[in-house]
């Protein structure tokens, strides 16, 4: 069987993170590195990759059957452009590019070569956005009207491009882009508002925390927000039915659903005094009258990206992430982005 020749665009962490993964494949081999940097130059001669001297010529050696742009944000339309045109497969980092224009550009190039177009969404294989999607789609939690899905810590934004604007920085696109997606391939149903509001704490070129609200047409609501000064944190994810509730507490996946035994619950008859003071319509419910269930860590592969597009070159398979998916999560960040400028919800329809 034919070994197929990958090439890379930019050889910073994300490359380092697919050359790891594809080492496994055995019908891919890294035909060589392009790097704008020196220094990561010299890491990938280190590692015993060749490196080209320009993206040029990685893009005309015949060795080369499929590009993998992972350069920052900026730099994804033109790269992905030219090494369609040359005739390359390409899969390109996320997110994909800086606008839905730019996107649309690759996609019709795509078409009029007949190429091959795919995104790193590679966090469509998370073990916690599986246990969540598993949970709801068995109807554990009965029928689901609000999600939140929240990634928080307190170390800031790393150093480099994501700190500029011109590079595409900030955590909508580093971060957003991501949940976005976990949660449009959730509930597969049109966005038909987002509202958002955004913080520049410590970087004031870009965003370093959002909160994000979009709506469904049934009515559901996605929460999403994103942090780098979160000294305590909040859930990894929260979801709620109207007969059971699902957390997710952080990244060791530690789940739980709770749901009702009974459709109806009886009233107590007197208030119910807390520390926090008196209540009624807040006190708990019996314990008898509700069931705890494990969530159980799925199996998960993230070289599965690699092997659909060897088969997707091969006419075997169609591709997992579509170009038409990651555009409607390009349009659900641009809306994100007005909304915050204008202080408005914004209206969909995609």
């Amino acid at each position: 069987m034919k070994v197929y020749g990958l090439g890379i665009i930019g050889f910073g962490g994300m490359a380092n993170h697919h050359v790891a993964n594809i080492a496994i494949n055995d019908r891919l081999k890294i035909a060589g590195i392009y790097d704008i940097d020196t220094h990561r130059q010299e890491v990938a001669l280190e590692k015993g990759f060749k490196v080209y001297k320009s993206a040029e010529e990685l893009l005309n050696d015949d060795n080369v059957d499929i590009v993998l742009v992972a350069t920052p944000n900026n730099f994804h339309k033109m790269y992905s452009i030219q090494a369609l045109k040359k005739g390359k497969a390409v899969i390109c980092e996320k997110p994909v590019t800086m606008s839905s224009g730019e996107l649309a550009e690759i996609m019709e190039v795509a078409k009029q070569e007949n190429g091959i177009f795919t995104v790193h969404q590679n966090r469509r294989m998370d073990k916690d956005y599986l246990m969540v999607k598993q949970a709801i789609s068995d109807g554990l939690l009965g029928d689901v009207f609000s999600i939140e899905s929240r990634v928080q810590g307190a170390r800031g934004v790393p150093e480099g491009w994501r700190q500029y604007k011109v590079a595409g920085g900030g955590m909508l696109l580093d971060w957003g882009v991501h949940l976005i997606d976990q949660i449009m391939m959730m509930i597969p149903e049109k966005v038909v508002s987002v509202y958002t509001h955004m913080f520049s704490i410590k970087y004031p070129e870009v965003d370093d925390y959002f909160k994000l609200l979009f709506r469904f047409e049934s009515g559901k609501s996605a929460l999403i927000e994103v942090g780098t000064c979160n000294f305590i944190a909040l859930p990894r994810w929260y979801a709620a039915g109207d007969t059971g509730s699902l957390i997710i507490k952080d990244w060791n996946c530690e789940g739980k659903v709770i749901r009702a035994k009974h459709t109806e619950e009886q009233w107590e008859e007197e208030i119910v005094y807390t520390k926090a003071g008196p209540t009624k319509t807040m006190a708990p419910r019996r314990k008898d009258t509700t069931e705890e269930i494990e969530l159980v860590e799925p199996d998960t592969d993230y070289t599965k990206t690699y092997q659909n597009l060897i088969d997707r070159i091969e006419g075997k398979a169609e591709i997992l992430v579509k170009p038409e998916e990651a555009m409607r999560v390009m349009k659900v960040m641009e809306a994100a982005f007005e909304s915050h400028e204008t202080g408005k919800a914004i209206e969909l329809n995609i």
